[in-house]
């Protein structure tokens, strides 16, 4: 029997053209995930859902039914105004979009992950530096997915970071002090807690935070690169 939903805040990850006259979307709900809907007839002259509203950066209503991995859009309405972005972070945004798509799994509910995704959004239209916003992004995103980074310890739960201490961060144990180790991430110990605490670090610390950010990437990904790595680097 098939499910119907109504009323799901939502945002659109990814659309692309399916079909003489449809979309395929993306969409990470509130309730239910990251789903994929068909919107049947869009691309039509005619067509009764609101083919404007269907792209990124929109935050939604949207009502779907279905079952099984591809549901059929039914309705979908505005939730409030778009969230307008340009140039680095407008590029920063697709980032976000194309990460949350590689690393989440469709149909596993994260209420959390809804939130930071709409936090980070507000915070790059609010003209928050873009680099630090998605580095924070990512942290959330990481213990949301049951990967979070030990960031006030060392490897062994008990050894505090020290600010002033080197450390290598291995992306399936944590940091311990750096001694030249290979496969690992060397960022400062300030870094870190900077991570930890939710405050803005220098410009080295930032960059660092960024290369620990897509060792652990990479590490969830099996090796394999985002797309968006390749647009701007600040962004990244």
């Amino acid at each position: 029997m098939a499910v119907r939903i109504e009323g799901q805040h939502a945002w659109i990850l990814h659309a692309r053209a399916w079909r003489e006259s449809s979309l395929l979307l993306d969409c990470l709900t509130l309730e239910h995930g990251r789903i994929g809907l068909v919107a049947r007839g869009v691309r039509r002259e005619r067509t009764r859902l609101p083919r404007g509203l269907l792209q990124p950066l929109q935050p939604l209503l949207l009502a779907w039914t279905g079952r099984g991995e591809l549901g059929t859009l039914t309705a979908a309405e505005s939730a409030g105004p778009p969230v307008m972005l340009a140039a680095e972070r407008l590029y920063a945004a697709i980032y976000l979009n194309e990460l949350v798509l590689r690393l989440t799994d469709r149909g596993d509910a994260q209420p959390a992950l809804h939130a930071h995704y709409a936090l980070c959004l507000h915070r790059l239209g609010a003209g928050e530096p873009a680099a630090w916003t998605l580095r924070r992004f990512e942290r959330d995103l990481f213990a949301e997915l049951g990967y979070a980074l030990v960031l006030a310890t060392e490897h062994d739960h008990v050894t505090p970071i020290a600010a002033a201490g080197d450390y290598a961060y291995f992306p399936d144990s944590g940091a311990v002090r750096w001694q030249g180790q290979r496969d690992a991430v060397r960022i400062g110990g300030a870094a870190l807690q900077a991570l930890a605490a939710d405050r803005l670090p220098d410009a080295a610390a930032l960059g660092e935070l960024r290369r620990l950010s897509r060792a652990m990437i990479l590490h969830l990904l099996g090796g394999r690169a985002l797309n968006a790595w390749a647009l701007v680097e600040p962004a990244r």
